[in-house]
């Protein structure tokens, strides 16, 4: 390879590298603590999952008794994780064969036979299981809602048993990020029992299979509650929000208010097609959260799958529920354990401080290298620049997010750089002593002292991933700045200034190795 096939390879690379960093403020991405955002901590309810879980094992209980035609007085839930099934004598051994078959993670911890009352609970592993889920299941249901947010280069990882970790860099308004991540959105459709009077129903008169949900009347500010309607409705939902593919804002041709449309896939069109069918005159309620958002006439039977949910939105809250309806709900409610704001202002004394550090540490490296080595020590400077270059523009072209620890990592590689360059320096001083001629000096130094560079390298880079697959997020912004500079030292120590040497040396442009 000539010594002009190599300048070119070289310019083109510095030509590229100058497109993927300028301008710099938007070419590379800033982590939360140099641009500042939102540090927070949720904890998952797991016990809530596990009771929404032992609520649907009751549903799908039922379903299946009465399809096999097992009569039962009663299925509930005794505490968190048992369930009491009263029925018949005759019906037991039936119970029981569809439980085992079906139901494996339920075990009969007794039988009342004076009432006739099995006595079920879920195993020890199922609980843990279901819990395990909730948390990696929120996990997913919170990196949808922020990716559909908008927030690039969000961290959100678990921590602990039951806990997440979020950051979300650059992030300007955290109140709604808060309410985003934090709405449980978990969509049920009820029929409304109009035999019972709500009144009636809050003075204690309310069937077993019943329950009141409100609906809540903001005043114009949709700051403050100002009403809570009650609803009694069919304590069993007849559809989910399971079934829902898709969500998106609508502006009402009549109101000219925004409401969400949803739609539901097949099996959700079916059911949807079934409920309006068998239920005309009769109302629909649409429950988010526990909270009753509409509760409409159903006037003719519905196919498509679709439907709407109104409740007097503003364009912001329709379009962040439309948000979590199509990221899902989550498993189970989570709590703010920890909300801090990082402001922008501490991310700015970090570069600042990063910048003069980096500064400091190469001219320094340059001092040293230009005295001891002279010319050639000159040569590793030019190198040392072109590192930083292809440095930041690989982060640029990757998409890597540069922090402070990652700032950490561009100081190291300021020294590891160089780090190269004194190795084939040293061995090439070695050949000129023992009286080679200053090309085969070169030619010696550079082929004696590489295995030597790349033993130190690759170790290094093996380090580097093993931080980056098992580090959080400050240790993965620097184990990424690490790798990509130890990549870029190994090309500019080797490849750019043994170039430089073929140009000088094997040109005649120099006859001795000033060294």
């Amino acid at each position: 390879m000539n010594s002009k096939f190599r300048w070119g390879i070289i310019i083109v690379l510095i030509m590229v590298s100058l497109y993927y960093i300028f301008p710099l403020d938007k070419k590379i991405k800033l982590g939360l603590d140099l641009q500042g955002g939102m540090h927070v901590i949720l904890g998952v309810q797991v016990d809530a999952a596990v009771d929404a879980k032992l609520t649907n094992t009751l549903t799908q209980l039922k379903k299946e008794f009465n399809a096999s035609k097992i009569k039962f007085t009663y299925i509930k839930k005794i505490g968190d994780s048992k369930i009491d099934i009263a029925l018949p004598e005759d019906f037991i051994g039936e119970a029981r064969k569809i439980i085992e078959k079906n139901y494996p993670y339920l075990r009969e911890t007794g039988l009342d036979k004076n009432n006739n009352i099995m006595q079920l609970m879920f195993t020890q592993d199922e609980i843990k299981r279901t819990e395990n889920y909730a948390v990696e299941q929120a996990i997913q249901v919170v990196r949808n809602r922020i990716d559909q947010f908008g927030v690039s280069e969000p961290l959100i990882q678990k921590q602990g048993e039951t806990q997440i970790l979020i950051q979300l860099p650059g992030i300007n308004d955290p109140d709604r990020a808060i309410d985003l991540i934090g709405k449980t959105a978990q969509l049920r459709f009820h029929i409304v029992d109009e035999n019972i009077n709500p009144r009636d129903a809050l003075d204690g008169d309310l069937p077993f299979d019943d329950i009141i949900l409100y609906e809540q009347v903001f005043d114009e500010t949709r700051t403050k509650i100002i009403q809570k309607i009650p609803y009694v409705l069919k304590s069993d939902a007849v559809l989910t929000g399971e079934y829902l593919v898709d969500a998106g804002v609508r502006i009402s041709p009549q109101y000219n208010e925004p409401y969400v449309s949803i739609r539901f896939d097949s099996a959700g069109a079916k059911l949807f097609d079934e409920i309006t069918a068998d239920n005309v005159g009769k109302r629909l309620a649409i429950v988010l959260d526990d909270h009753v958002y509409s509760a409409p006439s159903i006037r003719e039977r519905i196919s498509g799958g679709e439907a709407q949910i109104t409740g007097n939105f503003t364009m912001e809250e329709a379009k962040d529920l439309a948000i979590v309806l199509r990221a899902g709900s989550l498993p189970a409610p989570v709590e703010i354990l920890e909300n801090r704001t990082v402001g922008p202002s501490l991310g700015l004394d970090s570069i600042n401080s990063g910048v003069k550090a980096a500064m400091i540490g190469v001219i320094l490296v340059m001092l040293f290298m230009a005295i001891y080595y002279r010319v050639a020590g000159l040569f590793s400077v030019f190198a040392l620049l072109l590192n930083f270059i292809f440095i930041l523009a690989a982060m640029s072209l990757f998409g890597a997010t540069l922090t402070l620890p990652g700032i950490a990592g561009l100081i190291l590689i300021i020294g590891m750089s160089v780090d190269a360059n004194v190795l084939i320096f040293e061995r090439i001083r070695e050949e000129i002593r023992l009286g080679r001629t200053p090309v085969n000096a070169i030619e010696s130094g550079y082929e004696r002292a590489m295995s030597t560079i790349l033993d130190a390298n690759i170790t290094t880079l093996i380090a580097a991933v093993v931080l980056f697959q098992f580090g959080t997020g400050p240790i993965k912004g620097f184990a990424v700045t690490l790798s990509i500079g130890i990549i870029a030292s190994l090309f500019t120590a080797i490849f750019v200034t043994r170039t430089i040497f073929i140009s000088l040396y094997l040109n005649k442009k120099l006859e001795r190795v000033n060294i």
